[in-house]
């Protein structure tokens, strides 16, 4: 919901640009949208484009690289070949690999043409912008017009606080406030209602700023270097064994790793893989899950859990290399 969130105000700021009032006149008949996204954009950002009205074919898939970042030269050419209204949904953490779309050339490739809304769907990969080690993965964001991201990753909250930031806040509100005769305000405050899909609602906030408020700024960049160093300890782990191999550059706190007995073919790879996977959910040293990747099935661990320590995770790999043998 807060990639739809987002989505909404992108949609109302790029049609308004095109002289249409989409909460006055809805869809029909209005100028058609066009959404360029990496071909490796995370399935909400298709389920908020539909929630739009937009669907799945108003998404141009543009090519990335080998770790899934979207490619800038690619989008280039995309935006060069498209009329009318757009919106580019570029990412900040991948869901497989964790890599982080080149935000500053992202921006710099919209820029050159007037009315084209950026959006970053930051899920888990926006909170490196906490870390001053990482926070390099991140260069460009500020040039971005909306960026969704999830608390309940890395902040350990529940699952339903999501959070979105929009620049426009005339167009935030314009997309997303109703108004009747019995809402009558006792303050001037902001009400959230004029701002979000609910009217009513659990106070998701207040977990978050909890948890906010209980880290700090300081304990929120350690929160989120220590899951990273933690994934890198995953990887020199996995890797140093025979029939072991991580697939990914490992820059946030996602790792790949692949599981192939000797002379194995792709598919026996990929049955080998589930397999492991399978044996290590079993034995509940750690929970990991599947995932196929490139056309290949993929072990995927994601570090995200306040209290994971590197014993931890050297249990872990002991657990892994264990269910492989």
């Amino acid at each position: 919901m807060a990639n739809t969130t987002c989505l909404a105000a992108a949609r109302h700021a790029v049609l308004s640009a095109a002289g249409w009032d989409v909460e006055a006149q809805g869809l029909s008949g209005a100028p058609r949208v066009t959404v360029l996204a990496g071909d490796e954009a995370h399935i909400t950002v298709y389920g908020a484009l539909r929630l739009l009205g937009l669907g799945d074919a108003s998404v141009i898939e543009v090519k990335s690289d080998g770790q899934g970042r979207m490619l800038p030269d690619a989008l280039g050419e995309a935006l060069a070949a498209r009329e009318g209204p757009v919106i580019v949904c570029a990412q900040a953490g991948n869901v497989n690999t964790g890599a982080m779309d080149p935000l500053r050339d992202i921006v710099r490739v919209a820029r050159s043409r007037p009315h084209v809304w950026v959006h970053v769907d930051g899920a888990f990969g926006l909170w490196a912008a906490a870390s001053a080690k990482r926070r390099h993965l991140a260069l460009g964001l500020e040039g971005c017009d909306s960026w969704a991201t999830d608390a309940h990753k890395w902040l350990n909250v529940p699952y339903d606080s999501g959070i979105a930031f929009v620049r426009d806040a005339e167009a935030h509100r314009a997309s997303m406030a109703r108004s009747a005769a019995y809402l009558q305000k006792s303050t001037t405050d902001r009400d959230n209602y004029e701002w979000t899909p609910e009217f009513s609602r659990r106070e998701r906030g207040f977990a978050t700023y909890a948890a906010l408020k209980s880290l700090g700024r300081s304990g929120v960049e350690a929160l989120i270097d220590r899951c990273c160093d933690h994934a890198l300890l995953f990887a020199e782990l996995l890797s140093k064994a025979p029939g072991v191999r991580v697939v990914n550059e490992v820059v946030l706190n996602q790792v790949l790793v692949r599981f192939e007995p000797p002379g194995a073919s792709a598919e026996e790879g990929d049955r080998w893989t589930r397999e492991v996977i399978a044996r290590v959910q079993r034995d509940g040293t750690c929970w990991l899950s599947g995932t196929v990747w490139r056309g290949r099935v993929l072990m995927r661990i994601s570090v995200c859990n306040w209290s994971t320590t590197a014993d931890d995770v050297r249990q872990s790999a002991a657990a892994i290399l264990a269910a492989h043998c």
